[in-house]
């Protein structure tokens, strides 16, 4: 329960599924030294069981120990239904449903995939075929968006009949004004910001944020740039910044993502592969235009032209997207607009948990 989009999601669940039909218990295991627990940070009116050993990386032994540890729950328990959330978590609990047995029916979902830019050709041939395999045992697979259950079914990952389309639903605190925003973060009220939130990581392309950043800073020196987030390439991203000098505000991981929303003209994303961003709604939402790459399933959120700008995963590219936003602030504006309409319509919590419940219902009458 790493700050992220899955933990966002699973406590709009465990707070929002309707208590008089549905018993929710949540086990996790811990973040690392470098992660911010959501549960301790942000939810921690979110009651979860905790399983030591259980991470994010691969410790043979360790998830081992989980999986068992995760079967005697479950025989404990015996749920009628079994969902598991992210990669990791996916193989482990997916695993101890098979070994516990008791005939639950078992749902996963892809909050993104690794199908792309994150392991070798010959690891991501190896992530295939567990999950084909994995598959088998699986009742209802759920995406977040459109673009990563067609490119799972591509991949030979389950059936169509299997997967069902629930995108992210969230809601905003309260937002401050833009000029107490900025003062709040220190930043200059004067100039435009342009925020990245997020997990600083390997997939977020960090270096090609830096690169456009200093692309931006030669065409556009009144705009300032600000990073929300934290994680393991976070130190990384300091050394880009003091070496070329850029005008970056680290702001570290935050509580107050409205405040950052608040404070910006624009968001930028620079991954090279995303499943539905859950950065990209809350611009939305805050009636934010996006300047983000066309990668994974971020067409579903950004419509191009209309809610923002696509680009191709190129600091060029992803820099004078920026620029034509810099240079028509009346664009920027109805990208905004239309961003925020469209979040409003789609992207709602109510809808999200409604959804879940009807999918539970069907497996447990099945």
């Amino acid at each position: 329960m790493n700050v992220g989009g899955p933990a966002v999601l699973i406590s709009s669940l465990a707070r929002d599924m309707n208590a008089d039909e549905f018993d929710f218990t949540l086990i996790t295991g811990n973040c690392a030294d470098d992660e911010a627990d959501y549960l301790v940070t942000q939810a921690p009116d979110v009651a979860a069981e905790r399983i030591d050993g259980l991470g994010r990386s691969v410790r043979p032994w360790s998830d081992a120990a989980a999986v068992a540890t995760l079967a005697r729950r479950f025989h404990e328990i015996r749920p009628d239904i079994i969902h598991t959330h992210t990669a990791k978590a996916g193989v482990v609990g997916r695993a101890a449903a098979r070994l516990a047995g008791g005939g639950a029916s078992v749902v996963h979902t892809y909050h993104g995939h690794l199908l792309h830019g994150y392991f070798s050709p010959a690891k991501t041939r190896g992530v295939i075929s567990l999950e084909r395999g994995l598959a088998r045992g699986t009742n209802r697979f759920i995406a977040v968006g459109p673009q990563v259950r067609d490119d799972l079914l591509a991949a030979g990952i389950g059936s169509p009949d299997q997967y069902v389309v629930i995108p992210p639903g969230l809601s905003l605190p309260p937002m401050p004004t833009s000029d107490a925003a900025r003062l709040a973060l220190g930043l200059d009220p004067n100039r435009p910001v342009i925020s990245m939130i997020g997990r600083l990581t390997g997939i977020k392309r960090l270096d090609r944020f830096a690169e456009a950043v200093a692309l931006v800073a030669m065409s556009h020196p009144e705009a300032q740039f600000v990073v929300a987030g934290a994680g393991d390439l976070e130190n990384e991203l300091h050394g880009l910044v003091a070496a070329g000098c850029l005008p970056v505000t680290m702001l570290g991981w935050r509580s107050d993502v409205e405040t950052v929303l608040a404070a910006s003209y624009a968001l930028v994303l620079t991954s090279d592969n995303e499943g539905t961003p859950l950065s990209l709604i809350q611009a939305g939402l805050a009636g934010l235009p996006v300047v983000a790459t066309d990668v994974g399933s971020v067409k579903d959120v950004v419509v191009d032209e209309e809610t923002g700008l696509l680009c191709a995963p190129d600091a060029t590219a992803v820099a004078q997207a920026l620029g034509r936003l810099l240079d028509d602030p009346g664009l920027a504006q109805e990208f905004g607009a239309n961003a925020r309409a469209r979040a409003n319509r789609c992207f709602s919590t109510g809808g999200m948990v409604t959804a879940h419940e009807t999918l539970y219902r069907s497996l447990a009458h099945r």
